[in-house]
């Protein structure tokens, strides 16, 4: 609001612009990439929603942010954490609040993500897909800035004693992506989510019977029930390392050895990342 501007003008402004919103959804006058991606939505409901969490519930950091490219393609690979894969989202909303070009981050999910009613609707419209290398490569060919998290299961399942270990890569296909395609490989190191549901079991019949990766109990779930499922509200720093160039590796995409020693590679960036980050934020909980 600006000296000239009275509050009544600033509530007039918006209300109009959530009118003209309205009308516009209404009458089907926004645009849908062909992932079901809705820039619009994304932009007007669900990062002023995420950035409260972002900003005044975990207090979030971000450096390294000069790494992450002003346009063209480049493959943002984190560590994956929190028994609930708030890590993603916020990562997410980083990106988009802080860059100098508010990027989108079209974040590559697990199968289970859209086999989930409500939440597929929801991951496709912010911009999600299945984690599959045609999907990726048909995103980074365009252009985009594309979010993978190699632990998947391992890293958002594991126990809290485990916290910050980074668990294998699997197979390196986020890496063949790149390679693919010429892309550069930005790792990122993000602390806080291991805090947020601190897992100290998993109940693994109760997983398979509701056809779970794990059933986790927390100090506070499943004891409080619905209010189980508020993150506790650690403090989070992410970092972004600078960017791995693979223009010149583009003729070694089916090479196993290459792509494991690049894997290997991010993977070793990102935990001594975290290790350098979590010397900085010795209270997990301070300001």
């Amino acid at each position: 609001m600006t000296a000239a501007e009275q509050p009544g003008d600033v509530w007039d402004r918006r209300v109009a612009s959530g009118l003209a919103f309205l009308r516009r959804r209404l009458a089907g006058d926004y645009e849908v990439d062909e992932f079901g991606f809705d820039p619009e939505l994304t932009e007007a409901i669900f990062h002023p929603l995420l950035r409260r969490l972002y900003r005044d519930w975990f207090r979030t950091e971000v450096s390294g942010l000069e790494n992450v490219p002003t346009d063209g393609a480049g493959l943002v690979v984190g560590n994956h954490s929190g028994t609930v894969a708030l890590d993603a989202l916020i990562l997410s909303t980083a990106l988009h609040h802080e860059h100098p070009a508010h990027r989108f981050l079209r974040l590559l999910g697990a199968d289970l993500v859209f086999r989930m009613p409500v939440v597929s609707e929801v991951a496709r419209k912010t911009g999600g897909t299945v984690a599959c290398n045609p999907d990726a490569e048909r995103l980074l060919r365009g252009g985009e800035l594309v979010g993978v998290f190699p632990e998947g299961f391992k890293g958002i399942g594991k126990l809290y004693a485990e916290r910050y270990k980074l668990q294998r890569f699997g197979r390196g296909g986020f890496v063949s992506a790149a390679l693919r395609t010429g892309t550069p490989i930005i790792p990122v190191a993000i602390v806080g989510g291991e805090e947020i549901y601190p897992m100290l079991a998993d109940i693994k019949p109760l997983a398979r019977l509701l056809k779970l990766p794990y059933f986790p109990v927390t100090p506070t779930f499943p004891w409080l029930g619905p209010l189980g499922m508020v993150p506790l509200p650690s403090k989070w720093l992410i970092e972004f390392c600078p960017a791995i160039p693979t223009a010149h590796l583009t003729d070694s995409a089916d090479d196993p050895l290459v792509v494991f020693n690049l894997a290997d590679q991010v993977r070793e960036t990102i935990q001594q990342t975290l290790h350098q980050l979590l010397e900085r934020r010795p209270d997990p909980f301070g300001p």
